[in-house]
């Protein structure tokens, strides 16, 4: 009697697999790539801080597809367990799902509804803005020590991800013109760039084809 032994086939839902394809990943980063490149050129056109309604409306709401797209990062890094595997590690990743909700919510309603600028309810969802940015930032440097995305892709989110604390002290420090140069260059080096990496090299985040 001949006995044959087949391998088993590998698995496909271990933890910490991937459950997501590398055409959604590389969709993800055009999408971030487009986004951060009209956040960019609304900052290299405008003062963010003009009183000038229409002005507002458009610094508000160019920055949109950057926030949806920011969304779909986090969708991609909690698929790929960017941040690890752990319930920690994966919840701060729904909870930064809600802050940037919350903040792209602030963004269309303060764009698109000019009566609503000086309401108290709408100054408090506007506190979702920063945290929604620390909170990527939080993110940016768990990617990086968890070293599960590899490559350029472990690195490039930390320094994207600070964007916020970038831009804000330019502006402190050497005025407003200078400071949204200095934003809208690092949006496109930074998130523009990241953008453009998971578009190219999606494996990186440990994606399927």
């Amino acid at each position: 009697m001949t006995v044959h032994i087949t391998p088993a086939p590998a698995r496909t839902d271990e933890p910490g697999a991937a459950s997501i394809s590398v055409r959604a990943v590389r969709r993800t980063g055009w999408a971030l790539a487009v986004g951060a490149t009209i956040w960019s050129g609304t900052y290299f056109a405008f003062d963010p801080q003009s009183g000038d309604p229409d002005v507002v409306t458009m610094v508000d709401l160019f920055a949109v597809p950057a926030q949806l797209a920011l969304l779909a990062l986090v969708v991609v890094q909690l698929r790929t367990g960017a941040t690890g595997v752990g319930k920690v590690a994966r919840g701060m990743l729904r909870a930064e799902m809600v802050l940037l909700t919350l903040a792209t919510v602030w963004s269309v309603l303060h764009g698109a509804v000019p009566a609503f600028r000086d309401d108290l309810w709408l100054a408090i969802l506007d506190v979702f803005w920063p945290l929604s940015m620390l909170g990527m930032l939080v993110i940016g440097v768990k990617i990086a020590v968890a070293g599960r995305w590899k490559g350029l892709a472990r690195w490039w989110p930390l320094g994207a991800e600070s964007w916020v604390f970038i831009t804000l002290p330019a502006m402190g420090i050497f005025g407003v013109t200078v400071g949204r140069f200095v934003g809208a260059t690092h949006l496109l080096i930074g998130y523009a760039t990241l953008g453009v990496l998971l578009a190219l090299r999606p494996h990186l985040t440990g994606a399927r084809d």
